[in-house]
């Protein structure tokens, strides 16, 4: 087993609670990490072998292109059940940043984990 990693990945989408909110998209973050199994590709050097982040990475651009959620725990909920579905992961980790939401605060996160069934 090993574990890949994609950080601070912009992703916009249409997502808040808020009436201003709806009416433009909002740059989230987020903190991806994969469980996986990397034996093969650690033998071959070849990418068809592992999980190539790119693919990822487009998966879950994907899906905030075409999401209109309300909170960051469905949308999180979306990234994770497509992503588990279109790869051979054993389970992700998400973390989710919304930043510049509350004025007296940076940021708002949250983090959450699926194993595939």
């Amino acid at each position: 087993m090993g574990k890949i990693y994609i950080t601070e990945l912009a992703v916009d989408t249409l997502i808040g609670v808020y009436d201003w909110e709806r009416e433009r998209l909002t740059t989230l973050l987020l903190d991806v990490e994969l469980d996986a199994n990397l034996d093969a590709a650690m033998q071959s050097d070849n990418v068809d072998d592992t999980i190539n982040y790119a693919d990822v990475a487009d998966c879950i651009t994907e899906v905030g292109k075409n999401s209109r959620f309300m909170l960051l725990e469905a949308f999180g909920g979306a990234v994770m059940n497509k992503v588990l579905a279109t790869f051979p992961a054993h389970a992700i980790r998400l973390k989710i940043v919304k930043p510049n939401i509350l004025p007296n605060a940076q940021t708002v996160a949250v983090a959450m984990y699926q194993e595939k069934s």
